[in-house]
């Protein structure tokens, strides 16, 4: 633990905390959701909802993050999260749930998401400094998938079961503690900056960046369109597989281990990472995840075998977290401290952003022509884009690492 400093594995805790009450929430809200509606419209909208924010929000999330102290806006951001959860959690109690109320909390949610994760993710070199990124990603991934996608599905399934106001009330006593944790960090997070500039301007430097960087534009562009497709995929899979009149005919607890398989992979994979990148190289690590990420989603339009799903599920877990990591320390070591919220929330705008479109495209496709259809399309979807790696090669990778200045120290070691 020393070599990451005392600084890092406070933040580790603190995210892995975090993620666990993200993972509870985004599985536990639609399994809440089913109680209020069977429509595939609204049910694929919650996502929706989660997701939009980093449409909307981004943007101006990555010029505030580089203007902020970033530890700062991490806790500001929980503090959003857990004040909008535990309202709603009151609201229950009293009787005044509904399918609107769970829209104010995934909508609320994910804008102040899109603050925490910018900062989260732009805080890392100046704790570590970037000799020292792939394993403080790496382990980052760890925390952050194992709790957000192998405890939090099942652990959302349970509390389902035993009760709305429980499955609410346990990400806020989360969140909670991280907030705690995150207070026991020390130190100035803040980046000098050399004179005054408006958030328009801020914004548009980054935009810039990402946009005229060959290498940070072709990982937006392909993660970009991944994530519509599982975005499409994953918000009609509930319908796909919980219920009797289901094609997976699972319970909620069944629903949450399954889910639970994706992050066993990618906890898999954010220990393969550093090792699977040494023996391929980065091109042909990043070529076999991303082919193992497109998995999930065409193995639900050919089977509904939960252990055949649970398998690919594995895989393709582990494949989506190598390739993270990858780019994550690629975009990290390739842009100055000074632009790396903005150039984060820049990519995740296009990232993350399509999800909400996904979930859009999913929901109407499903409407329409039913959920077998979703998966096959978006399956294919998955897969193309593997094209972009013709674009990232070893010697584009060289020629990026070779425009970049000397890396800045770290803040704070621990």
């Amino acid at each position: 633990m020393t070599a990451l400093g005392s600084v890092y594995w406070r933040l580790w805790t603190a995210a892995g905390l975090s993620s666990l009450a993200d993972g509870i929430l985004k599985v536990g809200l639609p399994l809440v959701a089913v109680g209020y509606t069977r429509s595939p419209a609204l049910i694929a909208g919650l996502a929706f909802a989660f997701t939009l924010p980093w449409l909307l929000f981004a943007l101006p999330a990555g010029a505030l993050v580089d203007r902020l102290d970033r530890r700062r806006a991490m806790l500001a951001a929980n503090v959003v999260r857990g004040g909008l959860l535990a309202g709603v959690t009151l609201l229950t109690v009293f009787g005044g749930g509904s399918i609107w109320a769970l829209y104010v909390v995934a909508l609320g949610v994910g804008s102040a998401e899109t603050v925490y994760d910018t900062a989260a993710q732009s805080i890392v070199p100046q704790v570590v400094g970037r000799d020292r990124l792939a394993r403080a990603n790496g382990r980052m991934y760890a925390a952050e998938q194992t709790a957000n996608e192998f405890a939090g599905p099942p652990l959302a399934g349970v509390l389902a079961a035993a009760g709305v106001v429980v499955a609410l009330a346990v990400p806020v006593a989360l969140w909670a503690v991280a907030l705690a944790t995150l207070l026991l960090v020390r130190g100035s997070y803040r980046i000098s900056r050399e004179g005054r500039t408006t958030l328009r301007a801020d914004i548009a430097e980054g935009l810039r960046f990402l946009w005229h960087h060959k290498v940070l534009r072709t990982f937006s562009i392909m993660v970009g369109t991944f994530n519509f497709a599982t975005g499409a995929a994953f918000a009609v899979l509930v319908l796909h597989a919980v219920g009797p009149g289901s094609a997976m005919g699972l319970s909620e607890p069944a629903f949450g281990l399954l889910m639970a398989t994706v992050a066993a992979g990618s906890l898999a994979g954010s220990f393969l990472a550093e090792p699977v990148e040494r023996r391929l190289g980065r091109v042909g690590t990043l070529w076999v995840s991303w082919l193992a990420g497109g998995l999930p989603v065409g193995v639900l339009a050919v089977t509904a075998n939960p252990y055949a799903v649970g398998t690919v599920f594995f895989a393709g877990g582990a494949g989506i977290v190598v390739s993270n990591v990858v780019m994550v320390t690629l975009r990290q070591r390739l842009t100055p401290d000074r632009l790396l919220g903005r150039v984060n929330s820049s990519h995740r705008l296009v990232a993350w952003g399509t999800k909400s479109l996904g979930a859009l495209a999913g929901g109407a496709i499903a409407q329409s022509f039913g959920l077998t259809a979703v998966f096959a399309v978006m399956g294919v979807l998955a897969f193309a884009v593997v094209a972009g790696l013709f674009v990232v090669t070893e010697d584009a990778l060289a020629d990026a690492e070779r425009a970049v200045g000397p890396a800045e120290p770290a803040v704070q070691s621990g």
